[in-house]
């Protein structure tokens, strides 16, 4: 998609921009990969000032296409990513990839950080990975993953690929960061139909069977397009379109397509081991770009994830000042005693606690 031009240079007296990271930034946009690893550590790491540099850099942001894939553990998603990027350099584009791995529960940090991945683009500097932690998060992603998005975006990478976890319905949490959304079944994958079910169908604008080598691939294929049908009937009431979008019709006489016409997620197989179907399935999320640029739609979800991300921002922030205020009167464990022994009340406790950071709120607004 188009996005503004990068100029090489970092927001001039940025708030808050010390004049190391301001050179710091000032590399990335010039094109240096160590930079950019440096500014992706200090996202993942949520370091002193890196919000300010994710905030110079957001003016250098909207030029790349950003992809989600997701899909339950097993499905093949790594294997997929590797064979994307590959293909996606050898049509030209240059490619970040985000690989949101399950956080260690005693550092925080991936699981699956130092295993060995994108074996088809190592070497090649204009594919550059990063493995990170999803944080605790079951959608698999994170405020420092869509910071590393960023990051990448102003970098200059013509795609972003994040590969999620995939932890089941709670993976709507990709679709405020991605453009575009893939999710991966594999064949005789009964139970992951099921949990597509019961929400994450929602979320995909395009739907894969891999390993479509594998006996049942058939089956499967037919029992996803059926479901899109069902969600895309307007008898059912479920014509809403992914997030509200709707999208051209493309029909092949060259006649301009109605850009009222919803979109109708398409249902792809591919084996990513020898890369089947990986060409077929970058046209379709080419498609779907295009339709969200042709149609408009493209704002109102910026709009949404913008929305959503500031609320995130707003309400981990309040929780902080709200923690240094529990701490200030003595710690949780203290104010649970107070309840316990009934001197007090979890909702009194919970209005005391927010009340000086409401009269600061109201003192301005005066």
């Amino acid at each position: 998609m188009d996005g503004p031009e990068r100029d090489g240079s970092a927001t001039p007296n940025a708030p808050g921009l010390s004049d190391r990271d301001a050179a710091l930034v000032d590399e990335l946009l010039s094109g240096s990969h160590r930079a950019l690893a440096r500014v992706i550590t200090r996202i993942e790491n949520r370091s002193p000032g890196y919000r300010t540099i994710v905030s110079a850099l957001h003016a250098h942001t909207g030029g790349a296409d950003v992809i989600g894939i997701t899909g339950s553990p097993g499905a093949g998603k790594s294997t997929l990513v590797d064979k994307l990027a590959a293909t996606y350099r050898e049509r030209g584009d240059t490619v970040g990839v985000v690989a949101v791995d399950p956080s260690s529960p005693y550092t925080g940090g991936a699981v699956l950080g130092d295993r060995i991945r994108m074996g088809s683009n190592v070497g090649d500097m204009d594919v550059f990975f990063r493995s990170m932690s999803a944080r605790g998060q079951l959608g698999g992603l994170s405020m420092a993953t869509a910071d590393a998005v960023k990051a990448l975006d102003a970098f200059g990478k013509d795609v972003v690929i994040i590969e999620t976890v995939g932890a089941g319905q709670n993976e709507v949490d990709v679709v405020r960061t991605a453009d575009t959304v893939a999710v991966l079944v594999q064949p005789g994958s009964g139970d992951d139909i099921q949990t597509l079910k019961a929400g994450i169908l929602e979320i995909g604008d395009v739907f894969v069977v891999n390993k479509a080598d594998m006996d049942g691939a058939e089956r499967t294929l037919a029992e996803l397009e059926e479901m899109v049908h069902r969600r895309e009937s307007p008898t059912k009431g479920l014509d809403t379109g992914h997030h509200g979008f709707e999208v051209p019709d493309h029909p092949d006489d060259g006649v301009s397509a109605d850009v009222s016409a919803p979109w109708t997620p398409e249902v792809l197989r591919t084996v990513a081991n020898t890369g089947e179907g990986v060409d077929e399935l970058i046209d379709a999320f080419a498609a779907h770009a295009a339709h969200l640029s042709n149609s408009g739609e493209i704002e109102e979800t910026e709009r949404q994830r913008y929305a959503e991300e500031i609320r995130t921002l707003v309400r981990a922030d309040v929780g902080a000042l709200a923690t240094a205020e529990i701490d200030r009167r003595g710690g949780i464990d203290d104010l649970a005693d107070a309840v316990r022994r009934r001197e007090t009340d979890p909702y009194s406790v919970a209005a005391d606690i927010v009340a000086p950071i409401a009269d600061c709120v109201e003192s301005n607004d005066r």
